[in-house]
């Protein structure tokens, strides 16, 4: 019969055909859902204030968004089990179990309101809330359908969690404060994940009420409302009596309270990555320790016109900025205060130099104890100076470093090429020097290219790293780009560890109180050109401290130096962060070895070498060739004259040692009358050619040319270096005899206009032509 089903596997039509409507009805839902999710796209873009947080996570500055609303992102890691529970027992207990939209809950609201004929309670979820707070409408029927459409489609695009943060981060506590984080931080100066249940529960009742109920202002009402949720979860087992007890008799005191301005000019400058949170690693105990240390140093500086100092504090194990102080106080508008001083653009004066030289050592230039001449030098128009515009002759490398001579280490960056230095600067992250690279000379050395204490602080930390730079980090974010880059050898940044550490110094700050502990650290001081920019860069195994002292606005100040004014504030800063420092200074490494050397070349010593001394070297690097500072030379019984084996005479002459001194150096002992040992006159009568021993034009500059007043014209200067053994030169204009002198004298004359053609020759035949280019101008 046609009425029995029963046991025969097949579906009732009337069933069947509810079955195919439900399912018509579910797929064309999803599928018009779907569609209108692609042609109405959910508006959940939020922006959040700039937080900037220490490496604790606690906030220590923050930012209004641009429609003015302190709106600080909650991180997922900040959403506490205890913040979770709350929220969602007051809020929404079946969050977890709904699809964004509680059908029963509004069916009870519906019944109620119709039978009481007004709005008595509400159904929204806390998707519907977070749905409503995106895309804000006013409340009508439609309204509350585009809300339940929203909600769908934050179901649909996040996890439950991320949905629960979007409500924490949006949710309104009155005035411009937005988000548990920033109700947090203004009244209860902590973070989320810190928070009591009393507090959760204060800040969860302000919402409903959020122009009425004010932290600070209304505190009773507040408290009432709190404890009457509180009684109410004792009585379903929500939290444990203790739980409940503990929160009832907690007080509320609080009130609004100001964001965090902790590290302006660092914030300000992370602020530009876009990040709603910055996690930086500033250690805000020794970071508030600096600030007033660099804020009561330059107080006494003002005296003398000096307003502003910068440091930065570089961990050198971690490779973390843990301080950073972009000037001596933000609000003071003498001296443009608010400039970040670690940022700007500087002349780095001397800090370059211990770079220039330990690429020296790697690249077999130089050892500590191999000489360089400190005598006047002249590259094409380019004649360094020193900084007391002194000279001293030989000096070697490490006596050079230590007292920041000016001419062995532009003959040292001659020696080494500019691109060397260039390129590893480059390495270094110098923005400023990659950028100029093509038009960097010699004078970069010496402080004639631009820097900033970042990269300065960052340089120095190869030196307490074996020679291994890694990008300094700001932030949590800059991890993944911190990978070491091998600068110098260990070797080579132990010699330099070696002589920077060393005390007895010029650069010693002669106002330092005996009575002071003195750090125990390596150091190097700057002073630019102008005397704008003072320096001091120091370390240890532990930390790398960089110190900029000066104006911002770049006025120059006699007094300002490196020695005097920036290292007495990086003792105070090695003296607060790091008193005791039980780590062991710098050891020898295994490429690092030491030998025996002249103490007048620094080279292995040769026969006629005595009192030898011990210097740092590195095999198969350093050189290897043997010391010739010293040769013997034929002579006259008489010792007036000096014979080479070609004119040896069979008798009457005899062997005397003498040292080899160069031009340049006999030219600085005559100017400056000191006496020394030469080596007599050659025989005249030797019939051998010179090849050797030319005289060296240094003054005009060949391949320059010379703008001359043609009003007023001005002589130019014809000098030379020769040989030890040369009395007497002759100068030659155009082919055309001049004027002949002394060794080492100097003469003047007024060239003529256009290409000039200059010869010197000694009285051993040898000569010497440069050409310069004359113009005369109307000045």
């Amino acid at each position: 019969m046609k009425t029995h089903f029963r046991g025969n596997g097949k579906i009732p039509p009337p069933l069947l055909r509810w079955l195919k409507i439900s399912v018509i009805t579910i797929v064309g839902s999803f599928l018009l859902f779907l569609l209108l999710n692609r042609l109405f796209p959910l508006p959940d873009k939020v922006e959040y204030s700039t937080i900037v947080t220490d490496n604790q996570g606690e906030v220590i500055h923050a930012f209004l968004t641009r429609d003015q609303q302190w709106r600080m992102k909650t991180e997922l890691s900040e959403i506490s089990p205890l913040l979770r529970k709350t929220v969602i027992e007051k809020e929404d207990r079946y969050f977890y179990r709904h699809p964004g939209v509680n059908p029963f809950a509004i069916a009870r609201a519906l019944g109620n309101n119709i039978l009481r004929g007004h709005r008595t309670s509400g159904a929204s979820t806390i998707t519907m809330q977070v749905a409503r707070s995106l895309d804000p409408r006013q409340r009508t029927y439609w309204a509350k359908a585009i809300e339940v459409f929203r909600a769908f489609q934050l179901e649909w695009k996040y996890s439950k969690n991320e949905i629960l943060q979007l409500y924490l981060n949006k949710v309104p506590y009155g005035g411009n404060i937005q988000g548990v984080k920033s109700a947090s931080i203004f009244y209860f100066n902590k973070n989320p994940d810190h928070l009591s249940l009393a507090e959760i529960t204060a800040l969860s009742i302000i919402p409903n009420r959020p122009s009425s109920l004010v932290i600070g202002r209304n505190n009773g009402q507040i408290v009432e409302q709190r404890n009457k949720w509180l009684r109410r979860w004792a009585a379903s087992g929500v939290f444990t009596p203790a739980e409940i007890a503990d929160a009832l008799a907690e007080p509320l005191t609080a009130s609004r309270g100001s964001v965090p301005g902790y590290v302006p000019q660092l914030a300000w400058r992370l602020k530009k990555e876009g990040n709603p949170i910055i996690h930086t690693y500033i250690e805000m105990n020794k970071q508030l320790k600096i600030e007033k240390l660099v804020k009561d140093y330059s107080r006494t500086l003002a005296l003398k016109n000096i307003r502003n100092a910068a440091v930065i504090v570089l961990d050198n194990q971690t490779h973390h900025i843990i301080s950073y102080i972009g000037s001596a106080d933000f609000h003071d508008s003498t001296d443009g205060g608010q400039v970040n001083g670690a940022t700007a653009i500087r002349q780095p004066g001397s800090t370059l130099k211990p770079l220039l030289y330990g690429l020296c050592i790697d690249a077999g230039l130089l050892t500590p104890k191999m000489t360089i001449t400190d005598v006047p030098v002249n590259y094409e128009g380019y004649a360094p100076e020193n900084y007391d515009r002194r000279f001293n002759g030989y000096v070697t490398m490490e006596y050079a470093l230590e007292h920041s001579l000016n001419i062995p280490a532009v003959k040292s960056l001659k020696m080494l090429g500019k691109d060397r230095l260039i390129e590893k600067l480059s390495q270094c992250d110098f923005h400023q020097i990659q950028k100029d690279r093509r038009r960097l000379g010699l004078s970069m050395i010496l402080g004639g290219c631009g820097a900033t204490l970042e990269e300065l602080t960052g340089l120095y930390s190869i030196f307490s790293n074996e020679g291994y730079y890694t990008r300094p980090q700001l932030t949590r974010s800059a991890d993944s780009n911190a990978k070491p880059t091998r600068i110098l050898s260990p070797a080579a940044a132990f010699i330099i560890d070696q002589t920077l550490s060393k005390v007895n110094r010029p650069d010693f700050p002669l106002n330092w109180e005996s009575t002071v502990h003195l750090p125990k650290i390596a150091w190097k001081t700057g002073t630019s050109y102008g005397r704008r920019d003072a320096w001091s860069i120091g370390y240890n195994k532990r930390y790398t401290v960089g110190i900029w002292v000066g104006n911002f606005s770049g006025l120059g100040i006699p007094e300002l130096s490196g020695a005097n004014v920036a290292t007495p504030l990086l003792f105070k800063v090695f003296n607060t962060i790091d008193y005791d420092d039980e780590l062991p200074w710098f050891s020898q490494p295994s490429d690092c070895d030491v030998r025996m050397v002249c103490p007048e070349s620094g080279l292995p010593p040769a026969q006629f070498c005595d009192h030898p001394v011990m210097d740092y070297f590195i095999p198969l690097v350093s050189p290897v060739k043997k010391c010739d500072n010293k040769a013997e030379i034929f002579v006259s019984a008489d010792e007036k004259l000096s014979y080479c084996r070609s004119c040896l005479p069979p008798a009457g002459y005899k062997k005397k040692l003498y040292r080899i001194v160069p031009p340049e150096m006999k030219e600085y002992f005559e100017t400056n009358r000191i006496v020394y040992q030469k080596i007599p006159p050659h025989n005249p009568l030797c019939e051998k050619v010179f090849r050797e021993g030319a005289p060296v034009v240094t003054s005009p500059s060949g391949g320059s040319e010379y703008l001359i007043n043609r009003k007023d014209p001005e002589p130019l200067q014809l000098r030379c270096r020769v040989s030890n053994d040369v009395g007497k030169v002759y100068w030659y204009i155009n082919d055309k005899f001049y004027k002949a002198g002394e060794a080492g004298s100097v003469a003047f004359f007024i060239p003529d206009e256009g290409p000039v053609k200059i010869s010197c020759t000694d009285d051993k035949g040898r000569n010497k032509n440069i050409w310069i280019r004359v113009r005369y101008v109307n000045l």
